[in-house]
């Protein structure tokens, strides 16, 4: 079984696509999506999140939810606003975000490979957002949303993937966050061979964004693997929808934290603590630390530059050096009390793509306490990692531009 292969994939027609692209499913709440696709009858959020169809407050995974994504899947279908290529192909994405450009090939990925690890996770799933995606590709037959992986550079794929991406694309438009997306379909059958032997080259790939997704798609397959007689592997439920981008074009930014309170100390008290492990420097602008080991702490309507002593950064250890172990090891848990960041209430997350302001607005809005901005974590990091087989923090990167979903879809 190759590493990522070519599939006849399910994708909007091109005069369709700018109206059919939307965000992932899980970046966006169902009133978010609701307001997003009011007077768009063909966005794809109307399949990933059926539940804006429906009367509001309703269980976005109660039955009805699953059908009417069905409905709305069958429906696109049927009046040809969706439609599948006739054969096999690579797809590669382009996403800009400002002067950002990053480009990607669309695939089938090896289940077996994740399930070997030659596809590296680096993050724990939850069980009812992986049970969401499990029944949400079970009852569409299809996977919409597409797992985010990336690899150590090749020389071989760059040169495959810029010699065709010299002609005009298929699709071409920007959404209305201002991120352009662009999709060559790679149809020539001598191109895909070599394209998958690269790959094949490829000692492993790794998740970037996209876990429950990949985890639910082992799930799906290992369910029809025992259920059909004739099994082969070559099925297309061993396979799941993903889009791999070199890591030298990916883009981490930070993931910031907001905390509710001060866990009973003061202000002193708490800054005064706060010098055991870190250096404090009052700041007269917001802090956007610029390298690893500094943060930001917003309290009070006031910024300070808080910089962790060296001698507290292991050395070999390559979650517990990351800035997100750092800060909870040091600074959450033994001042503020949160021993566990995935479930306690008090502490809140907020992507660098939301900004300072954001922090400020939630802190001075009286809603949290106090706000700390992260360096971002590296791609190299997040490579140790997952080449350790270990586990990062909760919430230890934010990855943009984000896909799209709706632009290729893998039928089972």
């Amino acid at each position: 079984m190759p590493l990522l292969r070519s599939f006849a994939g399910l994708r909007p027609r091109p005069d369709y696509a700018a109206e059919v692209a939307a965000p992932p499913y899980d970046v966006v709440n169902s009133s978010e999506a609701r307001a997003l696709a009011a007077g768009k009858p063909w966005s794809f959020l109307h399949i990933s999140k059926p539940e804006i169809d429906l009367a509001p407050g309703v269980d976005p995974y109660s039955d009805e939810v699953y059908a009417k994504g069905v409905e709305n899947f069958r429906a696109m279908r049927d009046k040809g606003i969706l439609q599948q290529d006739g054969a096999p192909c690579f797809y590669l994405y382009r996403l800009t975000m400002g002067a950002h450009t990053q480009t990607g090939v669309v695939a089938a990925a090896s289940v077996a490979a994740y399930d070997s690890g030659r596809i590296r996770r680096h993050e724990l799933t939850r069980p009812d957002k992986e049970d969401d995606r499990v029944r949400q590709i079970a009852a569409l037959n299809a996977q919409t949303g597409p797992a985010l992986l990336t690899y150590r550079r090749s020389k071989a794929i760059d040169d495959l993937v810029a010699a065709h991406t010299q002609t005009r694309p298929d699709c071409d438009f920007s959404a209305h966050d201002g991120i352009r997306h662009a999709l060559w379909m790679m149809s020539d059958a001598a191109a895909i061979k070599q394209l998958t032997a690269a790959f094949e080259n490829i000692e492993r790939l790794y998740i970037a964004d996209g876990h429950h997704r990949s985890a639910a798609a082992s799930r799906i397959a290992g369910e029809r693997r025992k259920a059909n007689p004739r099994h082969t592997g070559e099925e297309n439920y061993n396979y799941f929808l993903a889009v791999a981008f070199p890591d030298n074009q990916m883009q981490i930014l930070p993931y910031h934290r907001v905390i509710k309170d001060l866990h009973g100390l003061t202000r002193a008290a708490f800054l005064e603590r706060l010098q055991t492990s870190c250096s404090v420097t009052p700041a007269g602008e917001p802090v956007q630390p610029a390298k690893p080991g500094e943060f930001g702490l917003y309290l009070e309507a006031q910024w300070y530059r808080l910089n962790l002593r060296p001698e507290l950064v292991p050395q070999h250890d390559p979650v517990a050096r990351l800035d997100v172990s750092l800060l909870h090891a040091h600074v959450v848990e033994p001042l503020l009390g949160i021993r566990d960041a995935r479930r306690d209430q008090r502490i809140d997350f907020v992507g660098g793509i939301r900004g300072l302001k954001e922090l400020e607005r939630r802190v001075d809005s009286g809603e949290m306490a106090l706000a700390f901005s992260l360096h971002p974590t590296r791609m190299e990091q997040l490579i140790s990692v997952a080449d350790a087989n270990a586990l990062m923090p909760p919430k230890s990167t934010w990855f943009e531009p984000k896909l799209a979903d709706g632009l290729v879809s893998h039928l089972l």
